[in-house]
């Protein structure tokens, strides 16, 4: 069947642009393979990274209509939409553009050099203080190796990089690869700086308080590595091991699991008056809520009560029951450990 392939195409620091090639291409041949096709046929400047054709070395990392996937992996049915009658004759089309959050050196070649350094600043191997044995390997268990086993499985494709919304728009955000890759170091019970590495990931919105949650990582990630959860699990290991005077991220999670655990929702009044203003310890932070107050108070945002939810009870009982459970699954791995 005939496709149009809609490839963007630029140079280092000029515009975009799109070409179309139309390929003579079946369902099941993967998108890498009609860009071969199409640069030994039809245009050999067509720029783009590829390497093991077989999702190992993640080098084909691309675009491929609106998200980032390896092109090795994915077949062209995948990314064509269904056959309208009226449109019987009309031509399936697929665009093809360079990975997001990195600037495009050549067409669908993009300068990763952010990515790595990002990669760098979460010192992303096991720390050598804790090889220190005379004689002997430092072994592990069985389960304390599996604890390592999905993060272990990262390409370091780009793909959760790429889609990345926190990147986005603050580029002091290290990126999911990073931060599931700091997560494997702080679950290998081999490595010794554990608590130098969760104050450094806790440190303003560089670390794991700059995710936004949107869990794109988690979709586009062509091994299952699954960062966001990753840093939830790091998120988790600092407020266990903090208290909330540690720093206004960590007050505003643990403010929020307090307050929802008492009145089934989040009692607002409280809420800023605890994190922002740190329980009237940060004055500055107090006179900072004064002109959203009375803003709020201006426009009847402001209730004078607060009504407890009807479910808080049971509100109150998942949370701990949860809470519980993760202590347990903690105290499992330490034993293993």
């Amino acid at each position: 069947m005939e496709i149009n392939f809609k490839v963007v195409r630029s140079e280092q620091n000029s515009n975009r642009r799109i070409q179309t090639y139309r390929l003579d291409a079946e369902p099941s041949q993967t998108i890498l393979s009609c860009l071969n096709q199409i640069k030994w046929t039809q245009d050999g400047t067509l720029a783009f990274r590829k390497n093991c054709r077989n999702t190992i070395c993640g080098s084909c990392a691309m675009g491929i209509n609106g998200i980032t996937a390896l092109a090795c992996k994915e077949n062209v049915g995948s990314f064509l939409a269904p056959s309208v009658p009226d449109s019987a004759d009309s031509i399936p089309e697929i665009t093809i553009a360079p990975m997001g959050n990195m600037p495009a050196i050549k067409d669908l070649v993009v300068d990763m050099s952010s990515f790595w350094d990002n990669l760098q600043k979460v010192d992303p191997y096991v720390s050598t203080k804790a090889r220190d044995l005379p004689e002997r390997e430092f072994l592990q268990t069985p389960q304390a190796r599996a604890q390592l086993d999905q993060t272990g499985n990262c390409i370091m494709c780009g793909a959760c990089y790429s889609e990345c919304n926190a990147v986005e728009v603050n580029p002091e955000f290290v990126g999911p690869h990073a931060l599931a890759k700091a997560y494997r170091m702080v679950a290998d019970n081999r490595d010794a700086d554990t608590e130098q590495r969760l104050s450094k990931l806790t440190q303003t919105t560089q670390g794991v308080w700059g995710c936004t949650r949107c869990y794109y990582c988690n979709n586009v990630c062509p091994m299952g590595v699954t960062p966001m959860d990753k840093i939830g699990k790091i998120k988790s290991e600092i407020l266990s091991r903090t208290d909330d005077q540690a720093s206004r991220p960590i007050r505003h999670r643990k403010v929020l699991i307090d307050l929802v655990k008492e009145g089934g929702w989040v009692d607002e009044r409280k809420f800023g008056l605890r994190v922002v203003g740190n329980y009237f310890r940060d004055m500055q932070g107090l006179i900072g809520l004064g002109p959203l107050g009375l803003r709020m108070l201006a426009r009847g945002k402001f209730p004078l009560s607060f009504e407890p939810s009807l479910g808080t009870a049971q509100v109150r009982s998942l949370i701990e029951s949860v809470q519980n459970l993760e202590s347990q699954t903690e105290n499992a791995g330490t034993d293993t450990g």
